[in-house]
């Protein structure tokens, strides 16, 4: 059987229409690979089954589109195909997992502790991470302080571990994927000090969730957007 070449072109054709329509009614995601924020943002998005076009952004510089409607300049922004904007990771995941049926990373019974782990994750933990991280940007402590101080929060971590398989109980909620990536910028400021600690359930939970299939699929690299580009459907 001989292909006709003028088939095949316009089957590409067809399909790229598709892919361009789809996208236009797709909401849209901005985001950097390696931010913490990001990284649980997208994970909503891949737990709770729902495409987004991905534009992945350079720090230096920022779409104007994206600037134009979150002047704040950080990522994640979702901008959903009737034009509202959610500039928060914490929204986004929330948005997203509101839609998943049923809703079992925001089971009732544990959301309320959950969002209690978000906060201080992003309220305390976050804070000694950032001076753990860039200790040479904060001289007031040694690196080791600030390692000291996020602790705090790893033994908490630790403790919930000790009782189930995940923060809340034998299935994933919102705060496993709210709270692992800064655990995993945590541990990986010095991967022999993080394995080393007296938390091996902690260790083991941070191992299991690296190898976990939608945070390898999260993890997947883009080329940075242009205005131009063919879309991104994510998950592809």
């Amino acid at each position: 059987m001989t292909l006709d070449v003028s088939d095949s072109k316009a089957t590409d054709l067809v399909l790229t229409v598709k892919k361009y329509m789809t996208a236009y009614s797709l909401s849209c995601l901005y985001s950097f690979r390696r931010c913490p924020y990001a990284m649980r943002a997208r994970l909503g998005l891949l737990f709770a089954e729902l495409p987004v076009e991905l534009r992945e952004i350079t720090l230096k510089n920022k779409p104007a589109h994206m600037l134009a409607i979150s002047p704040k300049g950080t990522v994640p922004v979702l901008q959903l195909a009737d034009g509202v904007v959610i500039e928060e990771s914490r929204e986004i995941m929330e948005w997203a997992l509101e839609q998943q049926v049923p809703q079992e990373l925001m089971n009732p019974k544990t959301l309320h502790q959950g969002n209690t782990l978000i906060e201080q994750n992003d309220q305390e933990f976050k804070y000694w991470l950032d001076r753990y991280k860039y200790a040479d940007r904060h001289l007031e402590m040694t690196q080791t302080e600030y390692r000291q101080k996020g602790e705090a929060f790893l033994q908490i971590l630790e403790e919930l571990l000790t009782k189930n398989t995940y923060l809340l109980g034998d299935s994933v909620t919102i705060a496993d994927i709210g709270i692992m990536p800064f655990v995993r910028q945590f541990a990986h400021v010095d991967r022999d000090v993080f394995y080393s600690l007296p938390y091996p359930k902690l260790q083991i939970w941070l191992k299991n969730w690296l190898a976990h299939p939608l945070f390898i699929q999260a993890m997947t690299k883009f080329q940075p957007w242009q205005d131009g580009d063919e879309p991104v459907i994510f998950p592809s």
